[in-house]
């Protein structure tokens, strides 16, 4: 089981229910294919560096899981599928990358408070 991050980016037009049925619908997939959620933040509505289809702004979502190698590729095709996904980045983290992730959310526990 590798550790990943996925940050995604939706389409700003959905509803909040839509957004929250996306997100379910890959949480979902993920868990179906053997992964294991360890941590998942919605970051909202952020301005966008640049237009995508013509948008300038998007709903941000992060998960980090566990996940066997061969579970990528598919959860990947899945993003493709969706039209409510404007873009998506799966990272494989190595030790570095999974300590700073800890760092981070213990920063958003702590300015959630």
């Amino acid at each position: 089981m590798n550790h990943y991050e996925t940050v995604f980016i939706l389409n700003p037009v959905l509803s909040e229910g839509q957004i929250k049925e996306t997100v379910q619908k890959f949480e979902d997939y993920l868990t179906s294919k053997g992964a294991k959620m360890i941590y998942k933040e919605d970051w909202g509505l952020k301005k966008l560096a640049y237009p995508i289809e013509k948008k300038k702004s998007g709903f941000y979502h992060l998960f980090e899981f566990n996940a066997p190698g061969d579970a990528i590729s598919p959860f990947e095709l899945e993003f493709r599928r969706d039209d409510s996904v404007m873009r998506y980045l799966t990272v494989k983290l190595d030790k570095h990358a999974v300590a700073w992730a800890e760092k981070r959310k213990e920063r958003v526990k702590s300015s959630k408070k």
